[in-house]
């Protein structure tokens, strides 16, 4: 099968491997689509995950069944799927719990382990999801980043006639404003340096969108009668936002930490003024077990906009090229290699 393999920090090599045979309880999952993820991007860049390589990235992918192992059970060759990328060990105390990251066993397929930059992948059978037949490939492709979405929302409980202040309009946050939006979050504030990304945000659910840094602050005060923001989700990984976000939410105001940024780089938090105003801080990433059920049902439901998710499009052959050029296209919310 062809593979597109990560060698080193920025260099792709497209090659003919073996195609991987199914073990007994796996599925093999001949892939359709599979989207680049900022996770990806870190890797590509070296920033993340460059241990594993050389290694096949990818982790937002969807297919059809292919093949299944003799002793997998309530699945069928050729039904369309998405995968819980996650493996966690099923035993320990976190995976009870669906903290599968915090398994001292946790394996991500495309981050720690070969993924979905491929034409097949095996893959443990009980992470399979069978998808309606009727939701487009390139739709379903979203749901592993929806599902990181509703992870958040679901750390962060958020509720109704909550103010939400979203800090960067990218792929995710354009889909935490979405996913606000359908829960009842009001007002929604978005912020980005892109007044282009800003826009779509807005279109998308957000109440008030900022592109503008000076004016954050005033805007913010203004929707929330002067108190600050609810919630505040830092999505872009940024340390001064982190540390922002911090003067942007009220007392007993929430900090969902989402966006990755590099390793050891930290956040001073006034501990005094964290207990007397009671604020929290709560870190989320990967959607895992029921957020991808979830996820896929809303997909399913049209509960999301994804039309401009699905844009850009590029074959195996030119990964080289969609990854190379991923940052000087801030219009595709979303870029998707698309196999054979």
């Amino acid at each position: 099968m062809r593979a597109a393999v990560l060698t080193k920090p920025g260099t792709f090599d497209l090659r003919e491997v073996p195609r991987p045979d199914p073990g007994p309880d796996e599925a093999l999952i001949r892939i359709a689509r599979t989207g680049i993820c900022g996770t990806d991007i870190h890797i590509f860049h070296g920033h993340y995950a460059a241990d594993s390589l050389p290694m096949i990235p990818g982790h937002e992918f969807t297919g059809h069944i292919a093949a299944l192992g003799r002793d997998v059970a309530g699945l069928t060759e050729g039904q369309p799927v998405v995968v819980d990328t996650n493996i966690g060990c099923q035993r320990c105390y976190w995976c009870r719990r669906n903290e599968i990251l915090n398994c001292p066993e946790m394996r991500q397929m495309g981050i720690t382990m070969d993924g979905g930059f491929a034409d097949y992948i095996a893959v443990p059978a009980r992470l399979v999801i069978p998808a309606p037949e009727d939701v487009p490939a390139r739709v379903l492709a979203l749901t592993e980043p929806l599902a990181c979405v509703v992870r958040a929302a679901r750390k962060a409980r958020v509720t109704f006639a909550q103010s939400v202040l979203v800090l960067g309009a990218g792929p995710i946050g354009n889909l935490h404003v979405q996913l606000l939006r359908t829960i009842g979050a009001a007002p929604i504030i978005v912020t980005d340096l892109s007044p282009d990304r800003v826009a779509l945000a807005v279109k998308a659910g957000a109440d008030f969108g900022v592109s503008d840094p000076a004016e954050l602050e005033n805007t913010v005060m203004a929707a929330t009668g002067g108190r600050g923001a609810d919630i505040v989700i830092e999505s872009v990984g940024h340390p001064a936002l982190y540390a922002q976000a911090m003067t942007l939410m009220r007392k007993g105001g929430h900090l969902a930490a989402f966006g990755l940024t590099g390793a050891g780089e930290t956040l001073p938090v006034d501990i005094l003024e964290t207990i007397l105003r009671e604020t929290s801080i709560k870190g989320s990433v990967a959607g895992m077990g029921p957020d991808m059920h979830d996820a896929l049902t809303l997909l399913a439901h049209g509960r999301i906009r994804t039309a401009p998710f699905t844009g850009a499009e590029y074959p195996l052959e030119d990964i080289q090229t969609a990854f190379d050029t991923f940052a000087d296209r801030p219009q595709d919310l979303k870029t998707q290699i698309v196999m054979g």
